[in-house]
């Protein structure tokens, strides 16, 4: 009888009282004690005032049952069916949306709904799919922001195959810990790509130097990856590299000169079709034996093969796997094929020669940079102490602290 009073009122009540009245009549729902027959009247009520003509019902119906396990299916349905600030309370928190009702609502809503349902917590791997496929720029950057997300990684190649030119979801996606390693070269390429483009439509540098340097970049940024990932991480990267046409022999001598050769083993594997553990016991036999019939299975350009057997020796004559102290072009690696290529001769030599050329000079600016840092240091350091000789003895002790 109280909700069959109410409906009459309703029918005369100004919007903000009506909306008022269906709130209070929402939480009473939830929260009161009803008899069974006031419980169905007021279910029917609620649904029967989606279709008031005021919003400010509707809306005040949907703060109260967004988040509500007790709100009747068929009214959150109704309501994820209205216009969009109304809809995405609905989608963003209510538990009794099935992922059939998400994957549905992702598909035919605008920018608000798509992105209220992205902020969803520990959405399904089927939902974040279709938001991959469908979803706005917003939703996107969104769903990559969301730690909780089920997201496959075929999902997120597709949102960057779909948005991959869009700066806040490359960024979002690099934040990522779960990132394919593969997919994390893909966005560096396309950053890479995009800056050079920008250099050279700005009259900046030429188109080919531009392309050069985002070349190089995009190189650096795979040997890293490949180095400081999983044992997995750089046939993956491998595999996009070759894909995208980047895989060059450039690229893998960098690899060997940095340090860092499971790409450039990895790109061996690939490009040979050898079996893996065949490729690693070739690469690391010190007397160099097979080194040139892998070289020409892996398709190599003959006149690169004293370059790579020089840079694999050395490798070797440090400890292949080792490691890198450092990233970037290590500079007695590189001495080693430079003596290794000097008395060579040809046209395709001369390019080679260029190559390890602009690779030390790379090197030399990058030691020179870290040994500048740290002579700033020195100085700073020194102005210190002539300023608080104390500073020093203070330092001294807190070394002595630190090492007992």
């Amino acid at each position: 009888m109280i909700v069959r009073r109410f409906l009459l009122w309703a029918r005369t009540a100004p919007a903000e009282a009506r909306a008022t009245g269906a709130a209070t009549l929402a939480s009473a729902y939830l929260r009161s004690v009803l008899s069974e027959e006031d419980r169905r009247e007021a279910e029917t009520a609620l649904i029967a005032l989606v279709d008031d003509p005021s919003p400010l019902v509707r809306r005040a119906i949907a703060e109260e049952m967004a988040s509500a396990a007790g709100t009747p299916r068929n009214l959150a349905l109704a309501l994820i069916a209205e216009q969009s600030d109304v809809a995405a309370l609905v989608l963003a928190h209510s538990p009794v949306l099935t992922e059939a009702d998400l994957v549905d609502a992702a598909a035919i809503g605008d920018m608000l709904a798509q992105r209220a349902i992205a902020m969803r917590r520990y959405l399904s791997t089927g939902v974040c799919a279709a938001l991959a496929e469908v979803g706005c720029e917003e939703a996107l950057v969104t769903l990559a922001s969301n730690r909780t997300a089920q997201i496959a990684d075929f999902s997120l190649e597709r949102m960057v195959e779909r948005c991959g030119d869009s700066g806040p979801l490359r960024e979002a996606l690099l934040e990522r810990a779960d990132l394919p390693a593969g997919l994390v070269q893909i966005i560096a390429a396309r950053v890479s790509d995009t800056l050079a483009s920008f250099v050279a439509g700005c009259g900046w540098l030429t188109p080919e130097r531009s392309a050069r340097l985002a070349r190089e970049a995009t190189e650096r940024v795979a040997v890293a990856l490949a180095a400081g990932g999983e044992e997995s991480d750089a046939p993956a990267i491998v595999e996009v590299l070759r894909a995208t046409g980047r895989l060059t022999p450039g690229l893998m001598l960098r690899s060997l000169l940095s340090g860092e050769p499971a790409l450039a083993e990895a790109a061996f594997v690939s490009l040979s079709e050898l079996p893996a553990k065949r490729v690693a016991a070739l690469l690391r036999d010190r007397r160099g034996v097979g080194l040139r019939a892998l070289c020409r299975k892996a398709g190599l350009p003959v006149s690169l093969e004293p370059a790579f057997g020089a840079a694999i020796l050395a490798l070797n004559a440090r400890g292949f796997d080792a490691g890198s102290l450092r990233q970037g072009i290590d500079r007695e690696l590189l001495r080693s094929v430079l003596l290794a290529c000097e008395a060579l001769e040809g046209q395709e030599t001369h390019a080679l020669m260029a190559l390890l050329r602009r690779m030390d000079a790379e090197a030399a600016r990058e030691e020179a940079r870290v040994l500048a840092d740290s002579l700033a240091d020195d100085a700073a350091l020194a102005l210190l102490v002539e300023a608080d000789p104390s500073f020093l003895i203070e330092l001294e002790a807190e070394d002595l602290r630190a090492a007992a």
